[in-house]
C-alpha cells in the first residue's frame, strides 16, 4: 500500500483531478501542486467558478447542450437556419463546430455512440426525441456529424433507419484528406474514403 504523502484534503484533490480526461495520477499530482502554489491566483477562483458552474449549469431540454439557460443560447438564437439539424456525439463536438463557424444550424447531442460491447444501446443515448423533433419542426436536412469510428458509423446507420419514414434528407460529413494533410502520413482508411468521396475540381 502506498504511503500517504500529503493531507487527506490534498490527496482527495489529486484523486479527483486524476479522473479528468488526459490526467493520470502523476499529472494530477503536478496539477494539484501548481494549484496549491498559486492558491490565491488559481485555486480560490477555480473553486468559486466550479461552485457557480455546479449551481447554474443546465442541460438544454431541447438539444442536450450545456449552458446556464434552458433552452440554451444556441437553441434560442433566431439567426440559425431552422431547416437544418446537426446530430453530434457530444457537447465537445457541438462546441468544435461552433468554434469553426462551420454552420449556423440547430443541434441534437446524442451523449455518446452505440456500443453493444460497452452496454450502450439506444436507450442510453438521446435518440428517442429525435424523430419527434424532426416531425414538429421545419427541418428538411439532417446532418449526421459523428466520428469516423466503428461506433460512430453504427450510430449513423441506426439514426438513418430511425428517421427513414420521415420526409427529411439525411447527409453526413465528408471523410478524407484533412486540410494541410500529406498523403504519405494518412492511414489507409482515410485515403480510401478520400478516393471514394472525391469531388469535381
Amino acid at each position: 500500500m502506498a504511503e500517504r504523502i500529503a493531507g487527506q484534503e490534498i490527496e482527495r484533490l489529486i484523486q479527483l483531478l486524476a479522473r479528468l480526461p488526459g490526467l493520470g495520477p502523476r499529472s494530477a499530482r503536478r496539477a494539484a501542486l501548481h494549484l496549491i502554489r498559486k492558491r490565491e491566483e488559481l485555486l480560490s477562483p477555480l473553486a468559486d467558478a466550479m461552485a457557480k458552474a455546479h449551481a447554474h449549469i443546465r442541460v438544454c431540454s431541447c438539444c442536450g447542450n450545456v449552458d446556464t439557460i434552458d433552452p440554451c443560447t444556441v437553441c434560442a438564437d433566431p439567426r440559425r437556419d431552422p431547416t437544418i439539424l446537426v446530430v453530434v456525439e457530444s457537447v465537445a463536438d457541438l462546441w468544435a463546430l461552433e468554434r469553426a463557424s462551420a454552420i449556423r444550424a440547430a443541434y441534437h447531442v446524442l451523449g455518446g455512440t452505440l456500443s453493444p460491447l460497452d452496454g450502450i444501446g439506444p436507450d442510453q443515448l438521446n435518440l428517442a426525441s429525435l424523430p419527434g423533433r424532426l416531425r414538429d419542426s421545419r427541418v428538411s436536412e439532417l446532418i449526421i456529424a459523428v466520428n469516423a469510428t466503428v461506433e460512430g458509423q453504427t450510430t449513423a446507420h441506426y439514426i438513418t433507419d430511425l428517421v427513414s419514414h420521415l420526409p427529411v434528407k439525411v447527409t453526413r460529413l465528408a471523410h478524407g484528406v484533412p486540410m494541410g494533410g500529406e498523403l504519405d502520413y494518412l492511414d489507409e482508411g482515410t485515403l480510401a474514403a478520400a478516393m471514394r468521396l472525391r469531388t469535381d475540381f
